[in-house]
């Protein structure tokens, strides 16, 4: 279901919630991270890309200061009053919107109610940044309907702290990031210290190929909180040896490895996680802007290696798909992608050779785990904004 779809579906379900009236239509992109799994929190560099599934929002603004909101996908209604915004158990999905309407007005922006619809097909739990797409959305839309302006950077860290202090998901800035500033064609290398952003290029003549385990991360948010306060265990040894390390973006390693015998065995791996994958990131972008299609595959197999073995956040079924992947026609290289123990690989695939490589990795999953997996060969697109009805 293409974005055109997914924009009727939405309209469709507005009219039917809320009766005549025309609404506005506002989209957010999933993403998939090239390389950089795993370092954002540690103050790092990542290079994902918006793809072309999005969640799209229709919406019209109310005259009073309710938000009445109906998700397509759960077909379950939600609603709350902006001057008192609480979490909805009943509701989870909608704990994203509430979160970002809350953080918008402690930012100090005044918001207007609105009715809105929500529909989208980035697949949840597949480590494509639902969540994210989802924020992202819902900001631009209430923004845009209040007649407020955000800057782009501000509007990501504004939905970044309602799934950290809202929802209870200690992310990083990353997913809200490239979901605002995606470009058509291009990854954004994200310094996830300074913010400073940069466009490089896709690499020329491949495609992206994410396959979905059907794996959903039952783990995921203890686990990925658990990493995160193992590296900043590891850092807090490290400032002691390290002169002016901040975070593990500022440890090399070798200076990590002078320094091991300090670092707790389990701790050890998972800063030699964060601080390896910096580097490989940094060498994915000269690859990328030298077009070494084949140097980008070999550090995106290098980053699922470390991932699994270093920050341990894979399982049996990323681990069989990327094994899969590799041994079939055009691929360049394959790892996970996202927070792990589930969800999704990226690939890079000559781009002739993108079909035959999904029906042979389609085929091995099913006979290996008796799983028929969704693949997708995605396009770079662009950050979210309101969808023009030409």
């Amino acid at each position: 279901m293409g974005l055109e779809a997914l924009r009727e579906l939405a309209a469709s379900a507005f009219g039917q919630r809320y009766g005549k009236g025309r609404p506005r239509f506002f989209q957010a992109p999933g993403r998939v991270n090239l390389i950089g799994e795993h370092t954002d929190y540690n103050d790092g560099f990542v290079l994902p890309v918006a793809i072309d599934r999005q969640v799209v929002i229709a919406a019209r603004v109310r005259d009073d200061q309710r938000v009445r909101l109906w998700s397509v996908s759960f077909e379950q209604s939600s609603e709350f009053g902006l001057e008192e915004i609480e979490a909805d158990a009943a509701a989870p999905w909608s704990n994203y919107v509430r979160g970002v309407a809350l953080m918008l007005q402690q930012q100090g922006f005044a918001l207007l109610g609105i009715d809105a619809t929500l529909a989208g097909n980035v697949p949840i739990g597949s480590g494509l940044a639902s969540s994210a797409a989802l924020e992202v959305a819902s900001a631009t839309a209430l923004c845009a309907l209040s007649n407020v302006s955000v800057g782009a950077v501000t509007l990501a860290q504004i939905c970044q702290r309602a799934e950290n202090e809202f929802v209870g998901m200690n992310c990083g800035i990353m997913d809200q990031f490239i979901a605002v500033l995606g470009q058509v064609g291009s990854a954004l290398l994200i310094d996830c210290r300074s913010l400073d952003y940069q466009l490089v290029p896709v690499p020329t003549g491949a495609s992206i190929v994410v396959c979905d385990t059907m794996k959903r991360r039952g783990l995921v948010e203890s686990e990925y909180n658990l990493r995160r306060k193992q590296c900043e265990a590891g850092v807090e040894i490290l400032r002691e040896k390290v002169l002016n390390a901040r975070a593990l973006r500022d440890v090399t390693l070798q200076q990590l490895e002078a320094h091991a015998d300090a670092l707790p065995p389990t701790v050890l791996r998972r800063c030699r996680h964060a601080v390896s994958e910096d580097q490989r990131v940094l060498m994915a972008v000269e690859a990328l802007r030298d077009t070494d299609a084949a140097e980008v595959g070999r550090l995106m197999d290098l980053s699922h290696a470390s991932l699994r073995d270093d920050c341990e956040v894979s399982c049996r079924e990323l681990d069989e798909m990327v094994r899969l992947a590799r041994d079939a026609p055009g691929c360049l290289g394959a790892r996970m992608t996202g927070a792990g123990f589930g969800g999704c690989t990226v690939n890079l695939v000559w781009e002739g050779q993108a079909e035959a490589f999904a029906s042979r990795v389609r085929a091995g999953y099913f006979d290996a785990l008796g799983v028929v997996p969704e693949i997708y060969v995605c396009q770079a697109s662009r950050g979210a904004g309101e969808i023009d009805m030409g």
